[in-house]
């Protein structure tokens, strides 16, 4: 079969659990969907393994994940960081007890292989399990393949119901005045403003090319893998930090692959890669993983919501808020944007409430799930995998 009509057949996936996530408001994650769809027609052998390779999708996305990490370290704006440190700490905070527990207790009750296996993933989106898949892989322990595969696929049902019931209670709070609103969304716009203003290292019409952006955001890829081969430090890491480094110095715009119009095809390949790392995973795998994909599950998210408590006793936060910030780890974007615009809608009475529910609440929000899944997660994955 041709490479396009195999490609077709799994973009159809894709667009299909597209359709189930904006039809559930993201409850139902598309990736979800789509590993679920694939891995029961490779089990069924409906889908052979080798239609994925010859899609030549795969070959794409594995050139293009240190290129995507890059990007991911210009998402942030430097100067929101700084105007939200105190929901970047929190979330942080969350993370290094989560991480913490799960590598501790795991290792406990089963081994340490297991808890590398569990920690990245839940404390992060794609890319993590990404680089705890492959790192598996290499390391030879396809056998534990399915933890991270299972632990990836089922946090979302956990994150976004429990963040839901502390952010309806925090909404009440806001609409009976108990909280201090921070206009936030007005801030957050002042900043773009001011960072579209500010002279880059290159030209204007330079940065304005999608051409010009995708060379940065490859050489930046290209030097964090050459720094991997001379240094031992993953290629993960460096590629995050040249991304921050390049974005604060300047070299590149904020949100770089966007701006090159290149972040929905880059995500397709990434999916490809996902859908191969099911390649060897059987159902009895799956089935194995399940007890220890609990613990960590419970283990992972009492720890983000141990430092959550933690953080917000050192901020003087509402625990109510605090809580689903860091738990913005478990789904990240559009999840998180998706949940408070739904809170706002559900609780607020008149447009004034639901606007001071979403003044508060967005851009916490979204700092958190940024700062977990986009930069806590890749670092925490890669230093762990390294490990192995």
């Amino acid at each position: 079969m041709e490479p396009i009509f195999l490609a077709l057949i799994f973009i159809a996936i894709i667009a299909v659990g597209e359709v189930i996530s904006i039809g559930s408001r993201a409850r139902i994650p598309t990736l979800l969907v789509v590993v679920a769809t694939v891995f029961i027609l490779l089990q069924t052998g409906i889908l052979p393994e080798s239609y994925i390779a010859a899609s030549t999708f795969v070959a794409v996305g594995g050139v293009l994940v240190p290129v995507l990490i890059v990007h991911l370290g210009t998402m942030i704006p430097f100067k929101t960081m700084m105007q939200q440190y105190q929901a970047v700490i929190i979330t942080l905070i969350g993370l290094a007890f989560s991480v913490t527990a799960v590598i501790v207790l795991v290792t406990l009750f089963f081994d340490y292989e297991t808890a590398v296996a569990g920690a990245g993933p839940i404390t992060g989106g794609i890319i993590a399990y990404i680089i705890t898949a492959e790192g598996l892989r290499e390391a030879g322990l396809t056998a534990i393949v399915a933890v991270p595969v299972t632990v990836f696929t089922i946090q979302n049902f956990f994150g976004m119901p429990l963040s839901s019931i502390f952010l309806s209670r925090y909404a009440k709070k806001i609409c009976a005045g108990e909280t201090a609103a921070t206009l936030v969304d007005a801030t957050t716009k002042e900043v773009e403003i001011e960072s579209n203003q500010k002279r880059h290292l290159l030209p204007k019409a330079f940065m304005e090319s999608n051409f010009i952006l995708l060379f940065l955001l490859f050489a930046g890829g290209a030097i964090a893998v050459f720094l991997d081969g001379l240094t031992g430090i993953n290629a993960s890491l460096w590629a995050l930090a040249i991304g921050v480094t390049g974005a604060a110095l300047r070299i590149y715009p904020e949100r770089s692959m966007e701006k090159a119009n290149s972040s929905g095809i880059t995500m397709i390949a990434l999916i490809f890669v996902v859908i191969n790392s099911l390649i060897g995973v059987t159902w009895g795998q799956i089935v194995a993983s399940l007890l220890p994909v609990m613990v960590i599950m419970v283990v992972g998210i009492t720890g983000l919501m141990v430092g959550a408590i933690i953080g917000a006793k050192v901020f003087k936060w509402d625990l109510n808020k605090s809580i689903p910030v860091v738990l913005t780890a478990l789904y990240g974007f559009p999840g998180d944007y998706l949940i408070v615009e739904e809170i706002s809608r559900s609780v607020g009475q008149t447009e004034a409430e639901q606007k001071r529910i979403k003044d508060e609440l967005l851009a916490p929000m979204l700092i958190g799930g940024f700062t977990s899944v986009t930069v806590g997660s890749v670092a925490m994955a890669s230093i762990l995998i390294s490990t192995l």
